[in-house]
């Protein structure tokens, strides 16, 4: 079979160092000529993911058509803020019988879609899965093994997804419910961006234990209300994304959350990112859905309002200290 790996960031170029044995061919599509011309030439991406090499069966290409030429298997992984623009353009070079993975965590702005989502509008198909769990790209591209979650509707796509993509490193999880996967996706970076803050306010375990659990319990809200299941956000693409998100030092959005906490301001923060932070744009997006399903989410509103420079980290501690005193556990109705 043949792929096609749409994002020549830290975690497609990974995607394709550790699939690569699984496939005939990978095209690793890059948006811009001088990011592919650069990766065939060193056949490394030393941009993104500086020190590994990319299999011989890897092809850098800044072509979509050719990308898209002849691939089985169509895993999107650009920003969130750009997958409705590449899918757009996508559509006209699909052949039948395609199937698409969705590995971008993230929510559109404005619309407030899932990826899945977006790539359905776009693509107008329904062979289309999730792939998510706890996996930063370094660690996968070393060959450490990652254990993650494939997950879709169509229950024959993940199974059959599940068997082409699990290797002796990667370990994929068939999982049906995408709606509880691509929120606790999204929503872990914005859990991740607090845990920065209490880092970098020399805040101790205590603090981040406390952050992890109750935002886990924020996410679960959220999702159970748009449809999802609660037992996913105590899986890999729930739990243990978040814990990994949080606790990590290669965690980029943990990374912003500290350097706001020092004081530096978010613009200058993330213009001297390689990467995107995508907790970043998700707080708004999050902020939204919350509001539009009636759940609260308190860690997440007083996230947004550091982002936006309405709060300053120590202040949104305290307000979350201070909040009226609850349940953990609702009653049952």
């Amino acid at each position: 079979m043949n792929a096609a790996i749409m994002g020549a960031g830290s975690w497609g170029s990974a995607l394709a160092i550790v699939l690569g044995p699984r496939f005939e061919a990978i095209r690793l599509w890059a948006h811009e000529q001088d990011l592919a011309a650069q990766i065939q030439a060193s056949r490394e991406n030393t941009v993104f993911l500086p020190g590994f090499r990319l299999p011989d069966n890897v092809e850098p290409t800044a072509s979509l058509p050719h990308a898209l030429d002849s691939a089985q298997i169509v895993i999107g992984v650009m920003p969130s803020r750009f997958a409705r623009g590449i899918y757009r353009q996508m559509q006209a070079h699909i052949g039948s019988g395609v199937s698409f993975v969705s590995a971008t965590k993230g929510i559109e702005q404005g619309t407030l879609l899932r990826m899945s989502e977006v790539m359905r509008q776009e693509l107008e198909t329904d062979q289309i899965a999730v792939l998510s769990g706890p996996s930063f790209a370094r660690e996968v591209a070393q060959g450490e093994p990652v254990a993650i979650v494939i997950s879709s509707q169509q229950r024959a796509l993940a199974d059959s997804l599940q068997q082409t993509l699990s290797g002796p490193t990667l370990r994929l999880y068939a999982n049906y419910d995408p709606v509880g996967v691509e929120l606790g996706a999204a929503l872990k970076n914005i859990m991740a961006i607090a845990a920065g803050v209490c880092h970098g306010l020399g805040l101790g375990s205590n603090a981040v234990a406390a952050l992890i659990t109750r935002g886990l319990a924020e996410i679960t809200r959220l999702a159970v209300a748009m449809g999802g299941e609660a037992r996913t956000l105590a899986g890999l693409a729930g739990l243990g994304d978040l814990v990994l998100t949080c606790m990590g030092d290669l965690s980029r959005n943990r990374s912003v959350g500290i350097e706001l906490a020092r004081g530096r301001q978010l613009a200058e923060i993330t213009g001297s990112m390689k990467m995107i932070a995508e907790g970043v744009e998700t707080t708004s997006a999050a902020v939204q859905l919350a509001r539009k399903f009636q759940v609260d989410m308190p860690i997440t509103e007083q996230m947004s309002l550091i982002v936006e420079g309405q709060r300053t980290p120590r202040e949104a501690i305290r307000d979350l200290m201070e909040r009226s005193l609850k349940q953990e556990f609702a009653a049952a109705p």
